[in-house]
């Protein structure tokens, strides 16, 4: 199987539906009156459009591009790649926050994240593990099998820090379903990132990945 094109039995997604059922289904937003989620199809075909358009040079990550390779991911937001010169140009989005690396932003009720370029590893993936996916809505740039597992893997060790449970069970369970499904060096991969973590935090990386590795191994045996 490719580690750059959609799984060749999924269906292309429909990002504006993904994101109102997510939001939809989620308790946490039912507060005892009807929770309106249907402008979210709107506001997603209008955030691509307007990125189309203004020529954003972006690249789309998270769950959402998950979903080009794995099916059955939930998500409720947007995330993209890009640059604070790019964020720019989205005069509309009101951001919540920013720091370094990071900015959250709101587009017409429709929640978007954004990885900033400042990050050396965000600006190498956006740059060296990209290509066109088709949506229902339009052709996006989206991060690769390999670029979407350099990013989760980065991001474990400060969740590991924060103490946050479930984002790391979530994001071991991205990477170890794209290891499954697409088989790709770890080892390769290890050493792309290398020059973006600390010692400290390679090591950590690599006993995440022989554990995935164990339990896939496991998985397989079970299979057969």
């Amino acid at each position: 199987m490719s580690q750059c094109g959609r799984m060749t039995d999924a269906p292309v997604v429909h990002i504006g539906k993904v994101i109102r059922h997510a939001v939809a289904f989620n308790v946490q937003h039912w507060q005892g009156t009807t929770f309106k989620v249907d402008h979210l199809l709107d506001a997603v075909a209008e955030l691509f459009k307007v990125l189309r358009e203004r020529r954003v040079n972006y690249a789309l990550v998270g769950g959402i591009a998950l979903l080009t390779y794995v099916q059955g991911r939930n998500t409720e937001d947007i995330d993209l790649i890009l640059s604070v010169r790019s964020l720019k140009k989205l005069p509309e989005l009101v951001v919540t926050h920013k720091d370094v690396y990071f900015a959250r932003g709101n587009y017409k009720g429709l929640q978007v994240d954004f990885l900033l370029t400042t990050n050396r590893l965000f600006s190498h993936v956006k740059k060296h593990h990209v290509v066109t996916q088709d949506f229902f809505e339009q052709s996006v740039p989206s991060a690769t099998v390999r670029g979407l597992i350099l990013l989760r893997l980065y991001a474990l060790p400060p969740i590991y820090r924060q103490g946050d449970f479930v984002r790391v069970g979530l994001y071991e369970n991205d990477i170890a379903t794209l290891m499954f499904y697409y088989t790709p060096n770890m080892q390769e991969i290890l050493d792309e990132l290398t020059p973006f973590v600390s010692s400290q935090e390679r090591t950590a990386i690599q006993e995440v990945i022989a554990d995935l590795e164990r339990r896939i191994a496991r998985l397989r045996r079970g299979n057969v």
